[in-house]
């Protein structure tokens, strides 16, 4: 009597494929960068079924199996570099914030046009190319001309332009915040603008801002705006 053995048909070539759930694709979209560095482990657990299971007539090819190994390695390190990264950021903005501390209570000067008038003084700093003779207008914050003159000034940096507050007429104006507008000829009668800074006492930081914000005559000014600290 002849005995007829069924012999199975050989898995499809490859590897079997494992079935991936769904709550398992929505922890991946999901997941951070520290827990996907820590799912190594579970990685190398799928990757030893994926072998359990293949073909044993083609089996997985050895350079795939480095590829999927270093792709996983590389992404894990790269979390890392991120996570490092973000130390540094975190790291930074403390060093920032500490900086920006010591700046209070100090008079410091800013790139700027706009000064605060208080108790009937005012001071800008200006850097004066060439001599000759300096043109001046400053506006309210309207902008509306409350004075206008000219002056003889040599040619230097920081050079200090005080005005006490009078408009041309004589009036003593308000405090307040007032603009001033500097230029002066050049060889060929045209008005060249002067460079202004404004200088004045931190009053206060505030650190919920990044990078900090520096309060100086009612404006705010970033650590990396300070020209210089006079006192």
């Amino acid at each position: 009597m002849t005995t007829t053995t069924n012999v199975a048909s050989p898995p499809v070539s490859g590897t079997t494929p494992l079935p991936a759930s769904s709550s398992s694709n929505s922890s991946l979209s999901s997941t951070t960068g520290s827990t996907l560095a820590g799912n190594f482990q579970t990685f190398l657990q799928m990757l030893t079924t994926q072998l359990q299971n293949q073909n044993p007539l083609d089996p997985l090819d050895t350079n795939q199996f480095t590829q999927q190994l270093v792709q996983f390695a590389s992404v894990e390190q790269q979390l890392k570099t991120n996570d490092q990264l973000a130390s540094l950021v975190a790291l930074q903005q403390t060093t920032q914030a500490t900086q920006a501390l010591n700046f209070v209570g100090k008079t410091a000067v800013v790139d700027g046009s706009t000064a605060a008038l208080t108790n009937s003084q005012a001071t800008w700093v200006l850097d004066v190319p060439n001599s000759g003779t300096m043109n001046v207008s400053i506006t309210n914050s309207s902008g509306q001309t409350v004075y206008s003159g000219s002056s003889s000034v040599t040619a230097g940096n920081d050079q200090a332009f005080n005005w006490n507050g009078q408009a041309n007429d004589g009036s003593q104006l308000p405090d307040g915040k007032y603009t001033l507008h500097a230029s002066m000829p050049d060889g060929s009668g045209n008005a060249v603008g002067i460079t202004t800074q404004i200088q004045g006492v931190v009053n206060s930081v505030d650190l919920t801002q990044s990078p900090p914000l520096l309060s100086i005559g009612d404006q705010t000014y970033t650590v990396n705006q300070i020209k210089r600290i006079v006192s």
